[in-house]
């Protein structure tokens, strides 16, 4: 069995050099760092790391680097793809307990939680960003019947063969709505692993307007909507999400 552990990066000087020592001491097989267009000193700490490159000439977001690490795993035939972040806040100690439910489970996607288990919570998470991702997860759970706990997590093992299922297009954060909707219209077997919750950087941008909570719940709830609409039929009617509560709890706090 091969597995790529691939990293999406944009300006992490910071934490690039250690975290790519951490992940070769628990990594298996591979590691691809896709550089999303850097403009900080990324690129040249990156070429002095043993790790394959993808690099953007310019930023195109965070749902592009993931798409191009599908690509990357399924063209060079891996079994299993595993992301995660380079921010320090993804563990690379946790990626033997990723291999281990690979090896002891069937499942299509094994997806690292923050919320599965409170024990290993550590940081508190920016209110927005805590209420949003539990509005999002309640649609993926009452529209998509997904017993999940966390829909944002981007620590998470593939089953390569079943990447062929996916038809993904988003280029920014609103990646896992689509993805999502996908996993669960092609069936697809999905287990939760509990990862420790960090928070490095609760000031992050999502890009322009979508630093707005309101507007960024209402961008998640367009994607999400538009990806149901692309498989009639295959989940039962339901009304539409309600942003109202998180919106206004948002702009509250």
């Amino acid at each position: 069995m091969r597995t790529l552990v691939a990293v999406p990066v944009y300006n992490e000087q910071r934490y690039i050099t250690n975290v790519i020592a951490k992940i070769a001491e628990f990594a298996r097989d591979d590691v691809l760092v896709v550089d999303d267009g850097s403009t900080d000193a990324t690129p040249t700490l990156l070429a002095h790391q043993p790790v394959d490159v993808i690099r953007h000439k310019a930023n195109l977001g965070y749902g592009r680097s993931i798409r191009d690490a599908f690509r990357w795993a399924q063209s060079y035939e891996y079994d299993w793809l595993i992301t995660m972040d380079c921010d320090e806040q993804h563990e690379p100690e946790a990626l033997p307990q990723f291999e281990a439910a690979i090896l002891e489970d069937d499942a299509d996607i094994i997806s690292g939680s923050r919320y599965m288990c409170r024990k290993r919570c550590g940081d508190p998470p920016p209110e927005d960003r805590r209420k949003i991702n539990a509005e999002v997860t309640q649609w993926v759970k009452d529209r998509l019947d997904l017993e999940i706990t966390d829909a944002f997590g981007g620590y998470k093992a593939y089953r390569v063969s079943t990447l062929r299922h996916f038809d993904l297009s988003e280029n920014g954060y609103a990646i896992p709505l689509q993805f999502w909707v996908q996993a669960a219209a092609a069936e697809l077997r999905v287990r939760e692993v509990p990862i420790r919750l960090i928070y490095n950087d609760p000031n992050r941008s999502f890009g322009g307007k979508l630093d707005d909570p309101s507007l960024r719940i209402a961008h998640y709830r367009e994607v999400f909507l538009a990806e149901l609409a692309k498989h009639p039929g295959k989940f039962a009617p339901a009304a539409e999400p309600c942003t109202c509560s998180v919106a206004a709890k948002a702009d509250a706090g």
